[in-house]
């Protein structure tokens, strides 16, 4: 089994975050399937208004992201909301989406102010990481906030830059 830790430390512009602020997200590679786990603190965002499930658009609504880069362009993207709506979409090139990965089981939960939630995927759907990132994006929209593992350039918020994620190495965990 491979562990991957990441925090979500870093607002859009290079301020940190407060640490009772910060979402976790871990990736657990298996042989058979890959979980995603999110840890994060609740906003209190309107739910989508849509059944739980897939709902693509989810990165206007609150939510917390995992990119997992594998080639020089080649990446997957993960999502999932509070509300247990969720995005996987597998690129190649940024921004080209060639797949949208499968979860087996997918689920999240509310309690007071903070969040948890899992995503389940079969291990030939992400491989092996090179880098990896994580992001949270909540708030209305005079107030939306963009955060992230990595402190990205850029004056407006584009995650999907892989050539600037987290080396894979170094968020490994034993």
């Amino acid at each position: 089994m491979e562990r991957y830790a990441l925090e979500v430390g870093w607002e859009w512009g290079g301020a940190q975050t407060p640490a009772a602020a910060r979402p976790q997200v871990e990736l657990v590679r298996g042989p058979v399937e890959v979980i995603i786990r999110f840890d994060a603190p609740f906003h209190g965002d309107p739910a989508p208004d849509a059944p739980r499930g897939p709902l693509d658009g989810l990165w206007n609504f609150e939510v917390v992201e995992l990119f997992v880069a594998y080639g020089p362009d080649q990446y997957i993207e993960c999502e999932l909301g509070p509300h247990g709506h969720w995005v996987s979409l597998a690129f190649d090139g940024v921004r080209n989406a060639v797949a949208c990965p499968l979860p087996l089981r997918a689920w999240a939960k509310i309690e007071g102010h903070r969040w948890w939630g899992e995503l389940r995927l079969p291990a030939a759907a992400v491989p092996p990481p090179r880098a990896l990132n994580a992001c949270a994006i909540h708030g209305g929209a005079e107030a939306r906030r963009y955060c992230s593992t990595v402190a990205l350039p850029g004056k407006t918020p584009e995650f999907h830059q892989p050539q600037h994620f987290a080396d894979a190495a170094s968020v490994r965990q034993c």
